[in-house]
């Protein structure tokens, strides 16, 4: 071989991307004993690359729980006082969502969604035992967020590339419906309760009391918690970002170009490129727009992406602390009995169903942010999606994974939900959903190098019919597929998809999947309590030396089978983790 082609030969070679580090998880059946329906059951060994490593799940806290000086769950308002329950009691939350791994330091820190209203997460600190990995609390605290005017149903997260907590805020409020309700009775109750931050008694309110202290604006953002290794925290939200149904936002490695991801029904993807790498207050917003290619099973589509314009969270935080209502936004109409639009109002359906708006002037880039959703369906965007979830990256294929919990509603084929809207999506129904996979490159124009061009189906789960009498009886989906898949983590490094569900009748217990990617194959790792939902599952390959699969129980036997609880302690919601593993 001469040098030349040595030198080729290993050029050619350093280019290759790495292979991927086979894993193999010790299956876990599917629980068909009222025993096994109530335990927390996980793979008990894990195979990676031929090295078999005993794992399991390992519980690091529960709602309720003293932990140092503080109640884990606990609620607070805006004062750092107790929120109390309507029976008085205070009120513990066993909404928990996603907690974070932060290594800071020669510290470990966690922290975690509450998801409730009001909203709560608590930054705690962890131990890890050198030679085993095992991790546990040692102390926690509830953190303030009355600088933003409190938190509001924080759902899934993720770690930016930096190293600190990004947050959420779901289910925005819908400002219309408050600036147009004439009693209280007009407003969603599920409202209600976050009247309880600011010291207002739902029970006894009326509609002045709760708008006197809630501003349908300070909800719906991404957040963002840094953590200094004295143990302090910052708390932000992300104005700039755009105000959505958040389930999480996700940073990619470019540490600018983040996805965002907008749970509820007819809704869209969003993608939010910043100024400067690190710094999330400021940059431009995009919608994406769905052009379908393909209508079988999950289908196919082509990606193209609708500029809202740039913002920066100081803009948009003067706007919502003038406290607009929705008409200092809009002027709008009724749609006509065609369902058409009058001249000069843009004709769109999204959550709030079909409307007819138009935009004030000057309030272009305050609708762009704070009512983003509609916005986007009024500059073209598709807002047809139903449920979107989770939001993960292997950058190793460079490639973006997005769950949609179910196919339905604006997603189907002559769905009500499409009128006045353009139909982008024309599917037939899957009420067990889906994990699509998107092709990310370079786009020279939006300055990103990773822009999602195109999303087509991966992973379907399957309606299923068992018989009255069958030990899978009560189950809509296979058993042996997913229901509803919620959250998603990529194991960096393998071959491996990790998923979560958040299924009520699909699966009568909720699971958590690993994906092989080259197999195309599914395996059960971890099954949770009746009524329980497997939330935020998030993979960390290497925390001094050793790796974790976050995962999450929120609510048991708070979403079905609340008949079977036998023991109130048994509906605390749990914190904890798949492993440890050998660190990559």
């Amino acid at each position: 071989m001469t040098r030349k082609t040595l030198l080729l030969a290993t050029s050619a070679l350093l280019a290759a991307p790495a292979l991927a580090d086979t894993v193999e998880f010790a299956p876990v059946n599917f629980p068909n004993t009222d025993e096994l329906k109530r335990a927390v059951v996980a793979s008990e060994s894990v195979t990676i690359d031929g090295k078999t490593a005993e794992i399991g799940y390992h519980v690091m806290a529960r709602s309720g729980q003293k932990i140092g000086d503080n109640t884990w769950g606990l609620l607070t308002d805006e004062n750092g006082k107790p929120v109390m329950s309507a029976d008085g009691s205070e009120h513990i939350s066993v909404d928990t969502d996603f907690s974070s791994l932060l290594p800071v330091g020669d510290r470990l820190f966690s922290v975690s969604h509450f998801e409730s209203r009001p909203g709560a997460m608590y930054l705690s600190e962890l131990k890890q035992d050198a030679a085993t990995g095992q991790l546990s609390m040692i102390s926690t605290k509830p953190i303030d967020f009355s600088s933003v005017g409190g938190l509001w149903v924080p759902c899934a997260g993720s770690v930016t590339p930096w190293g600190s907590h990004l947050g959420s805020e779901e289910y925005e409020p819908d400002a219309r419906e408050i600036a147009d309700a004439e009693t209280l009775a007009d407003v969603d109750d599920y409202f209600y309760p976050m009247a309880r931050y600011f010291g207002v008694d739902p029970a006894t309110m009326d509609l002045a009391a709760f708008k006197s202290v809630f501003n349908p604006y300070a909800y719906g953002f991404p957040t963002e918690i840094k953590v200094s290794e004295d143990g302090s925290d910052s708390v932000a939200k992300h104005y700039a970002m755009g105000r959505l149904a958040v389930e999480l936002a996700y940073v990619m490695p470019d540490s600018k170009t983040a996805y965002i991801t907008d749970d509820g029904t007819n809704v869209g993807l969003y993608m939010f490129v910043a100024d400067a790498a690190g710094d999330l207050n400021a940059g431009t917003l995009y919608a994406a727009k769905l052009t379908q290619t393909s209508g079988d099973g999950a289908g196919a589509f082509d990606l193209s992406w609708v500029s809202l314009g740039h913002a920066t969270s100081d803009e948009i935080k003067a706007v919502i602390d003038g406290k607009p209502a929705f008409s200092d936004i809009f002027d709008t109409v009724a749609p006509g009995e065609d369902e058409s639009c009058a001249a000069g109002f843009t004709s769109i359906n999204t959550s709030a169903g079909h409307e007819c708006l138009k935009v004030k002037d000057g309030m272009e880039v305050a609708a762009s942010r704070l009512e983003t959703r509609r916005y986007a369906a009024m500059m073209g965007a598709t807002t047809e999606l139903r449920k979107e979830e989770g939001v993960t990256f292997d950058p190793a294929s460079s490639t973006l994974f997005v769950a949609m919990s179910e196919i339905g509603k604006g997603m189907e084929v002559g769905a009500k939900q499409d009128v006045g809207g353009p139909d982008d999506v024309q599917l037939a129904g899957n009420a067990c959903g889906a994990v699509y996979r998107l092709s990310v490159g370079t786009d020279s124009g939006i300055g990103s190098d990773y822009v999602a061009k195109d999303m087509t189906g991966l992973v379907a789960g399957t309606p299923s019919d068992y018989a009255e009498g069958s030990e899978y009886a009560g189950n809509s989906c296979d058993i042996d597929g997913i229901a509803n898949p919620d959250n998603l983590t990529y194991m960096t490094g393998t071959n491996t998809l990790i998923i979560g569900e958040d299924t009520g009748s699909g699966h009568q217990n909720d699971a958590i999947w690993a994906y092989d990617m080259d197999a195309g194959s599914l395996t059960r790792i971890m099954t949770t309590p009746y009524g329980s939902e497997t939330t935020s599952p998030y993979y960390y390959p290497n925390i001094n030396g050793w790796g974790y699969l976050m995962a999450v129980i929120q609510h048991p036997y708070g979403e079905s089978d609340e008949d079977k609880l036998a023991d109130p302690s048994d509906a605390m919601a749990y914190v904890g983790y798949v492993g440890p593993f050998p660190a990559k």
